[in-house]
């Protein structure tokens, strides 16, 4: 699939992945910050932003994406960053293609397959079907502005900053609104990007990786970063006192020192 993407900056080339409900739009104001030292590429993933829709929505379709995409720009080496889902989505990138990725950057996500009867799984799996019911819910074409739109997700209960980033998915037309994400092929391949990805052991051993993980989220407890370390060996992990999931956000500047001094 030819991804749409947005491309500034100078230098070695950093590649950027939102998570799941994101878009390249998200990651323009860390950008911003990065590149006077490095040439970003920030694509919008399958079923996002300007992107197309597919109903097809798996790990190995998000990382032939990327191949794609960076055979495209004839990238041969290159920096990865990912959140969420992207982190996934690099992490198996890196795994099937090592020779492409020089340095790794992993934001608050661990590789490792969960089983549905997980707690952690359990628990995400309802926040995420809540969201999706949220955004559901939302009729783009019934309503008349973004004012209107947020009111139907905090009767929702969705907290005013998730509002915030779920409603720049809110296209505007020339009549009303409309999602530019994709919401049923997300419902229905849910399951599937909560599970996690498996990584090639030989691959992660000589991995360069930095994770950088909020400390108020439960995506990788303290109690697992040594898990981490048995996957990959020669990692580093940085944990953003007082940040949630979406640490980039959350805690910008932190975020950008943690990468800027990994990647040099």
């Amino acid at each position: 699939m030819e991804l749409f993407y947005r491309q500034l900056g100078q230098g070695k080339p950093l590649v950027i992945l939102h998570g799941l409900y994101g878009l390249s739009d998200n990651w323009i104001s860390i950008a911003k910050n990065l590149e006077s030292s490095y040439s970003l590429i920030i694509p919008d993933q399958r079923n996002h932003g300007q992107s197309p829709h597919s109903p097809d929505h798996t790990y190995q379709h998000l990382v032939n994406d990327l191949l794609e995409l960076t055979n495209k720009l004839k990238l041969d080496s290159f920096y990865l960053m990912g959140h969420s889902m992207g982190g996934r989505v690099a992490m198996l990138f890196q795994s099937q293609y090592p020779f492409k990725v020089e340095k790794l950057v992993v934001v608050d996500v661990a590789p490792w397959s969960y089983s549905p009867e997980d707690e952690w799984f359990r628990s995400a799996y309802a926040e995420h079907m809540r969201i999706i019911e949220a955004l559901k819910a939302l009729r783009p074409d019934e309503i008349a502005s973004r004012m209107d739109a947020d009111k139907v997700l905090q009767q929702n209960n969705l907290n005013e900053r998730l509002r915030n980033f779920l409603l720049k998915n809110l296209k505007r037309k020339s009549l009303g609104f409309e999602w530019q994400i994709n919401l049923n092929a997300l419902e229905n391949n849910l399951e599937h990007l909560l599970l996690g990805v498996e990584v090639d052991k030989t691959s992660a051993l000589g991995a360069n990786v930095l994770f950088i993980r909020g400390e108020n989220s439960n995506y990788i407890p303290v109690y697992q970063v040594d898990r981490l370390k048995e996957i990959y060996p020669m990692c580093q992990v940085v944990s953003i006192t007082d940040a949630g999931h979406w640490v980039h956000a959350e805690k910008p500047q932190m975020f950008v020192s943690a990468v800027t001094s990994f990647l040099g």
